[in-house]
């Protein structure tokens, strides 16, 4: 079954479909397709601020434990300046990243301290992202910030990806309107106008000036936690108690927060808007299926060099409920170039197959942990 490259609220006419079993179905070549580069200096990254000579980007993973694909991920920082990022980890309380955890010396004490535990849909999940931005904020070097989930990988190496954020002046923040989903909530307002009232993915690059207003906002977020909430899926077992909880108000805290904090703040022509994370969404449209809640997962066999080629192909992404198409660059005034620099949700299998077919750099299996910070 051939599945189209996009997420729920994001059609993409991209330059191909992916098959997770493993087959490619080619479309027409869209006009603005550029081949996938390998070197920062393939896509022209001449634009590179003069403050990135000390400037880091900051890696920040929101994990359930610990990271599975750490293997990956150390390949990809080992090939890497260290003066050039910094890692931070939230996990569940109490959890620690040492030899017994991980074997990559690079997550080694890279845990938050004062870590929540944290609930998928709830708002939970927000505190946990403002308690990541603000950790990495304490570096005055940490210019760049990429919140990472556990089952994210790189499709790039490191060199690739600091030009390429390093080039652009702004944040990348999927941001759109979608009003058919009425997530919306009356009692926000007015502290929240429902015009600014935005939806996008979690995945997101703030610079630092944003990453700022997300760590210290005090105002947006209370609000959140009192009107924005998961609904509580339906549950036959408990009869007409979960009849009436479907009726509930529905709301994704994570989905909507930071994109309609920065339109409120008034920052939206400071944003790319779009994610640099892809994911391939289920494309169910049962309403009662639960998996359409969430992206599909990749495993060995669906991520195979072609497939991964088509992600990196991807070069502009169609937004249907603003019939907006945004073509993919560093930002809006540079020249085309890949909309993704990460993916997921990748097993452990699937990510090992990116790592020995080079996609994150050089791999040798003898040495692959033999590196020191």
């Amino acid at each position: 079954m051939h599945v189209p490259p996009i997420h729920p609220y994001i059609l993409s006419d991209s330059v191909c479909k992916i098959d997770i079993s493993g087959h490619r179905n080619a479309a027409a070549p869209s006009h603005r397709r550029l081949q996938s580069a390998s070197s920062a200096t393939d896509f022209g990254f001449d634009g590179i601020r003069i403050e990135s000579y000390r400037s880091k980007i900051a890696f920040l993973f929101l994990v359930r434990d610990n990271l599975p694909l750490d293997f990956l991920w150390h390949n990809f920082f080992k090939n890497a300046d260290p003066e050039k990022f910094t890692i931070y980890i939230h996990s569940k309380p109490g959890f620690v990243f040492d030899a017994s955890s991980t074997r990559s010396v690079f997550f080694y004490n890279r845990q938050l301290e004062n870590s929540v535990e944290v609930g998928w849909g709830k708002p939970t999940m927000i505190e946990a992202e403002k308690l990541l931005f603000k950790a990495a904020l304490d570096d005055p070097h940490n210019h760049i910030f990429v919140l990472l989930s556990d089952s994210c990988v790189p499709l790039y190496n490191f060199s690739y990806i600091y030009a390429y954020l390093m080039s652009s002046p702004r944040s990348f923040v999927d941001s759109f309107v979608d009003a058919n989903e009425k997530r919306y909530n009356p009692e926000m307002s007015p502290d929240i106008p429902e015009d600014k009232w935005r939806k996008g993915s979690q995945w997101i690059t703030l610079v630092k000036s944003h990453a700022e207003v997300v760590a210290y906002d005090h105002v947006v977020f209370p609000i959140f936690n009192k009107h924005c909430k998961r609904r509580p899926l339906l549950d036959l077992s408990k009869g007409n108690e979960s009849l009436k909880e479907q009726q509930q108000h529905n709301c994704i805290p994570d989905e909507h927060y930071v994109p309609t904090l920065l339109a409120m703040r008034g920052f939206e022509d400071e944003l790319v808007r779009r994610t640099l994370t892809y994911s391939l969404w289920n494309q169910s449209t049962e309403t009662m299926n639960t998996q359409a809640w969430h992206p599909v997962t990749f495993v060995y066999a669906s991520a195979s060099q072609k497939n991964i080629q088509d992600i990196k192909d991807i070069d502009h992404v169609y937004f249907k409920s603003e019939n907006r198409t945004e073509w993919c660059s560093q930002d809006a005034r540079s020249s085309s170039g890949p909309c993704y620099l990460f993916a997921r949700k990748f097993t452990r299998g699937a990510a090992m197959r990116l790592l020995t077919n080079g996609v994150v750099g050089p791999y040798d299996p003898n040495t692959l942990f033999l590196d020191r910070i």
